[in-house]
């Protein structure tokens, strides 16, 4: 029986440090974070702003790539419609062209694939 008291107090002192390590951990979290906030708020305002202003800049300017690609290829599709009487082929054809392009232009734009490929690697060339 003293055993099983000993035992039970023994672990009490255990439950006891690791709450005082817990603490202690948390503590110097807290500082750490109240220090990181510090400096962030030290960055000024200006910054975000112009982080956001240059997100919607580049998304603007890829989602007018993306329009003016659909619509030169509607415009050119339905030039060819009336002056070749073939209505609607031309439309439809120029449509998905004009779409093509510009989501080729929105990845090009975003750097998701590599610059004009039609030279032959004459651009890899000139920049090496």
């Amino acid at each position: 029986m003293s055993d099983d008291a000993r035992g039970q107090h023994g672990d009490d002192g255990n439950a006891r440090t690791d709450e005082a390590a817990l603490s202690a951990r948390l503590k110097r979290l807290s500082e750490r974070l109240a220090r990181d906030q510090a400096g962030r708020a030290s960055d000024g305002a200006g910054e975000d702003r112009a982080t956001t202003a240059s997100g919607y800049a580049r998304g603007f300017r890829l989602s007018s790539e993306l329009v003016a690609g659909v619509l030169v290829g509607g415009g050119i599709g339905w030039l060819i419609d009336h002056w070749l009487g073939i209505a609607p082929w031309g439309l439809i054809v120029f449509l998905l062209l004009g779409f093509a392009a510009g989501v080729l232009n929105v990845m090009r734009s975003a750097g998701v694939v590599p610059g004009n490929s039609l030279d032959g690697g004459a651009a890899k060339d000139r920049n090496s």
